[in-house]
C-alpha cells in the first residue's frame, strides 16, 4: 500500500474531516520526506538553528498542489504523532506559500480526535502566539533551506 495513493478519501466529507499521513512529528528537527516512488519515509534533513516543528507535519493523500507534490498540512494536537499515522484532521485556515516549483500551500488543520482541539473551526479562534509560532516556523524553514 503507497501512502499517498491508497489511503481513501470521502469525497464527501473532506469539507468537514479528511486524513493527513504524518511526516514529521510535533516537536522534531528532523525533517521527513515521503519517497515518491516506494512509499517510504526518508530522513530529507535535520533543521539547523533554533527551528523545530510547532505541530505535526503531513500529506493529504491522493492530492496536489502546485508544485506537483501532495497538499501539505500542519496538524494541531497535543501530542507528538509518528510518521506514517494517519490522523483525522479539520481544515481551519491555510498559509499562502511558493516554492521553486510555484505554489505550495499549507493547510493549518486540528486533529478531530484530540479534545483540545476538536472544537476548533476557523484560524481565528487560535491564541495569537499559536499562529505567530507557526507563520514564524514557515518564515524560517523557508529561510534555511
Amino acid at each position: 500500500m503507497h501512502p499517498w495513493h491508497d489511503i481513501y478519501v470521502d469525497d464527501h466529507l473532506i469539507a468537514k474531516n479528511f486524513p493527513v499521513v504524518i511526516e514529521v512529528p510535533m516537536g522534531s528537527k528532523n525533517k521527513y520526506e515521503l519517497d515518491k516512488e516506494s512509499g517510504l519515509m526518508r530522513l530529507d534533513r535535520v533543521l539547523h538553528s533554533a527551528v523545530y516543528y510547532p505541530a505535526n507535519y503531513g500529506f493529504v493523500p491522493r492530492s496536489f498542489c502546485d508544485d506537483d507534490d501532495p497538499l501539505d498540512a500542519l496538524v494541531l494536537g497535543q501530542e507528538p504523532v509518528h510518521p506514517l499515522t494517519v490522523v483525522q484532521a479539520r481544515a481551519i485556515g491555510v498559509m499562502r506559500m511558493r516554492d521553486e516549483k510555484g505554489l505550495d500551500d499549507k493547510i493549518i488543520a486540528v486533529s478531530t480526535l484530540d479534545p483540545a482541539f476538536n472544537d476548533y473551526t476557523t484560524h481565528t479562534q487560535l491564541p495569537g502566539h499559536t499562529l505567530r509560532e507557526i507563520r514564524r516556523f514557515f518564515e524560517d524553514y523557508k529561510t534555511l533551506e
